[in-house]
């Protein structure tokens, strides 16, 4: 199977290029801001899959640079998910949890309503509805709180602070599932075989499990990297960010399970993992 992918350096593209031969094209290749130049690479690849593992990720950047965003998050995918469909090529999309406006406590479902809460969330909202509107045969997975061994991550802002505190605050009112990048990778690879031998698609949910808070994940990161450090759990409303976090952030996986056979991964062996090759 060939797989195009957008996105090189990324967390996810990083795992997609470690577990699989594919054409990744980075930023001086493929630029997410020209969309059009974009959508052309897909008319003229020859690939039997297109993945799009390239997104804007400054959340709070996105509230002051909100064209951008959108522009990157919203309008390249569609650009590229037309193409795709003009090719007759299946399309596979990352999405968010953000997506959603962190209400109540129940894990969100697919069909669940939704409302963004930050320029961020909005623009990736767009996006899914542009892939969707293409028309083509295509798959959006909606994740949270990525994590690897490279890139810029919680687990890894932990690591660093842990050398130089003892004692640490770390929100305890934002609820999600930790997500190894590496098992995001697989399931897109996964999900993408599969489209191209005929599935459907769709809109589904991948995020590790169980759910966790903020604090309770960075607890769970010293102790298996032998750290002692003290985590104090702080609300949200003492740790003011310029974009709105959603408080919940539990996603329902199961449609996933039910339709390609992808169980939600257990973010805590994924974090093991992911220490070993830190070699922490």
């Amino acid at each position: 199977m060939k797989v195009l992918v957008f996105g090189k350096s990324g967390q996810t593209a990083t795992e997609l290029r470690r577990q699989a031969e594919v054409t990744a094209l980075g930023r001086d290749e493929a630029d997410l801001t020209e969309p059009d130049a974009c959508a052309a690479l897909v008319r003229a690849c020859d690939a039997d899959v297109v993945i799009n593992a390239a997104a804007y990720t400054a959340v709070d950047q996105a509230e002051n640079d909100e064209v951008t965003a959108d522009l990157v998050n919203g309008i390249a995918p569609a650009a590229i998910a037309r193409a795709a469909a003009d090719r007759g090529i299946p399309f596979v999309h990352i999405s968010t949890d953000y997506v959603f406006s962190g209400a109540g406590a129940a894990p969100w479902r697919v069909e669940d309503p939704i409302g963004p809460l930050n320029a961020y969330g909005r623009s990736k909202l767009r996006g899914e509805q542009g892939v969707i509107a293409a028309g083509g045969r295509s798959a959006i997975l909606r994740t949270s709180w990525m994590f690897s061994a490279h890139g810029k991550n919680f687990v890894k802002t932990m690591l660093r602070l842990s050398q130089m505190r003892d004692k640490i605050e770390v929100v305890e009112d934002q609820i999600g599932g930790p997500t190894p990048a590496a098992d995001l990778a697989a399931a897109l690879l996964q999900v993408g075989a599969a489209l191209a031998d005929g599935h459907a698609g769709g809109i589904y949910h991948f995020c590790g499990q169980p759910a966790v808070s903020w604090a309770d994940f960075a607890r769970e990161i010293f102790a298996q990297a032998g750290r002692r450090v003290t985590v104090t759990g702080i609300p949200t409303s003492a740790y003011p960010t310029p974009a709105r976090r959603p408080l919940n952030s539990r996603m329902d996986c199961s449609a996933l399970m039910r339709d390609f056979g992808i169980a939600a991964p257990d973010w805590k062996s994924g974090l093991a993992k992911v220490l070993q090759e830190l070699d922490v």
